[in-house]
């Protein structure tokens, strides 16, 4: 059994062979029509020649005294002027007198076209084509033949359709014309196909690079086309993007094992030296304690990735309820001064006239304030300030959480909402996994609003979170 075969083709042969089938068409279209155009040429070229031959045999049948007259040698006298004017051999040549009575035709006509000749000379006296018995068709060319009184008689010449001869030379032209239309298009075709598939060959050979592991792929051809110029600047922005997302997932095992094994590791020797009793007293009090702290921080640690991967999959639970956003706010901001344990860092709060009692989850606004808070604390000096700020935009209420520290590096602002992403800056004096602002963002979302970075240069950073407005 025959079993078609579903296997591909490359882009080059498939368009080609398309492009190249519809160009045969074409031009076989446009050879039928051409051939159809110099046959009907061919006729009326034959039909002109055959109405100069009848005024012709015109001028020989009527004499000066403008009666018709035929005499014994018209027969050689037309035949001299019919091979003088290149009229075909096979013209049939009929007089008729005043009566309709035939007074001259053409010597050695077929037997069985003499049988029919009143008919097709019936027919032909009213229509410009006739068809014998055996169904040939004949052109009609008559000339009426009379003087200033009265009519003389008719001239009628038939020829058959078959003697028409078209002009080899013209259909040599034809068919050059068209091979040539073919060879051009086919090459136009071959070329213009072939620069098309080549960047889409270069994207292919990189996506399978990208496949293998390697995302360090470049695609540098400077190219025209608006769409295969989206695609590869498209492609080369997603094996960008694969690129940073491979190196913060390396950077991501390397900094969670990192995270994970420091306090393992502190709390195991510290456990072993009590276990050796090489503290005791007061200093294995302190050691425990250690232990203690520690074990808080890999738990948190622990319970920030478990989290984080329930709301990655959208298990974010929101109860919203009528909350006063601006006493909120406030309550906020003094439950995190109050823990803090510098008294030099300055929390201020600038609300609006206007009480804003919107729908919200308290606990989860709270969630995302306080990681917004401690961001900043880590970002500030010792006498640094930090300012939550609650105004009115369109339909939408906003908080922004702004401090004076160094602001977060231009080239990492756009990555400063991915999961597990810490900065510079940061890895060198906090502990983390990296996850609190990519958390307080599904948080925002699931509230219906926002967490977007605003500003962030030399004098400090501005993050805004965006949540509905409800009038309550």
């Amino acid at each position: 059994m025959y079993l078609q075969s579903n296997k591909p083709i490359s882009l080059l042969r498939y368009w080609t062979t398309r492009y190249l089938l519809t160009l045969c068409v074409g031009l076989l279209i446009i050879g039928i029509v051409s051939s159809i155009w110099i046959k009907d040429a061919a006729t009326e070229k034959q039909l002109d020649v055959t109405r100069l031959f009848a005024e012709e045999v015109a001028d020989r049948v009527v004499d000066d005294e403008g009666k018709l007259y035929v005499g014994e040698t018209l027969h050689q006298i037309l035949e001299s002027r019919r091979r003088f004017m290149g009229v075909d051999r096979n013209l049939l040549l009929f007089i008729k007198d005043e009566h309709d009575q035939i007074i001259y035709k053409k010597s050695g006509l077929p037997s069985s076209f003499e049988e029919d000749l009143d008919r097709v000379l019936e027919i032909a006296e009213k229509a410009d084509k006739v068809k014998s018995r055996h169904g040939d068709t004949l052109f009609v060319v008559k000339k009426d033949l009379d003087n200033d009184l009265q009519k003389l008689g008719t001239i009628i010449l038939l020829f058959p359709e078959t003697d028409i001869r078209v002009n080899k030379e013209q259909l040599q032209y034809l068919v050059i014309m068209l091979g040539s239309l073919g060879v051009l298009g086919w090459a136009v075709i071959y070329f213009h196909s072939k620069k098309l598939s080549k960047p889409i060959e270069d994207v292919v050979e990189a996506a399978k690079q990208i496949v293998e592991g390697n995302y360090d792929v470049t695609i540098t051809k400077n190219i025209k086309e608006r769409e295969i110029h989206e695609l590869v600047h498209t492609f080369k922005e997603m094996a960008d993007r694969l690129r940073q997302l491979e190196r913060t997932r390396t950077e991501l095992l390397a900094g969670v094992t990192h995270e994970l094994k420091t306090p393992v590791t502190s709390i195991s020797g510290l456990i072993q030296a009590i276990n050796d009793k090489v503290v005791s007293g007061d200093e294995e009090r302190e050691f425990l304690e250690i232990c203690l702290n520690e074990t808080k921080r890999l738990e948190k640690m622990v319970e920030d990735l478990l989290d984080f991967n329930s709301f990655a999959v959208g298990e974010i639970t929101v109860q919203p309820e009528a909350q006063n956003l601006n006493k909120l706010i406030h309550e906020i901001a003094s439950q995190w001064q109050i823990g803090q344990d510098v008294e030099t860092i300055t929390l201020t709060t600038r609300m609006p006239d206007q009480e804003w009692t919107i729908l919200v989850d308290p606990g989860r606004v709270q969630q995302i304030l306080i990681n917004l808070l401690n961001n900043a604390r880590q970002a500030v000096t010792d006498d640094g300030v930090i300012e939550l700020h609650l105004y009115e935009k369109e339909s939408e209420l906003r908080i922004d959480v702004t401090d004076n520290g160094k602001g977060i590096r231009e080239e990492e602002q756009s990555l400063v909402f991915e999961r597990f992403f810490r900065g510079s800056n940061k890895k060198e004096k906090v502990r983390g996994l990296g996850l609190g602002l990519s958390f307080s963002r599904m948080m925002a979302r699931a509230l219906g609003g926002d967490l977007i970075l605003t500003k962030s240069d030399a004098n400090g950073s501005t993050f805004t979170l965006i949540l509905p407005k409800i009038s309550g």
